[in-house]
């Protein structure tokens, strides 16, 4: 949890953005606006949201898989975590 604190601002950036394109993506919805223009707004949600999950990902991954003094059982139940989140987040 302490690599969510240490980047807390900028997570926080990155969800703002995410809103704000959220809420464009509304905005073209209700506005009738053509396809690709939706599509563009869709893909930059979608790209906003995978780069915020890869950055909290890498600072668990660090804190919680390949830091100092964990004993494999720990390892192993920690990797076994980050895969069934992933395969979740994929689906």
């Amino acid at each position: 949890m302490a690599h969510i604190q240490k980047s807390k601002k900028q997570l926080l950036t990155r969800v703002r953005k995410i809103k704000g394109q959220a809420a464009a993506l509304e905005t073209a919805l209700e506005q009738d606006k053509d396809c690709l223009a939706i599509l563009q707004q869709i893909a930059a949600v979608r790209g906003a949201v995978n780069g915020l999950m890869a950055e909290v990902m890498e600072g668990h991954i660090r804190e919680h898989l390949v830091a100092d003094g964990l004993s494999s059982e720990e390892r192993q139940e920690e990797a076994d975590k980050v895969a069934a989140l992933l395969r979740s987040y994929l689906k």
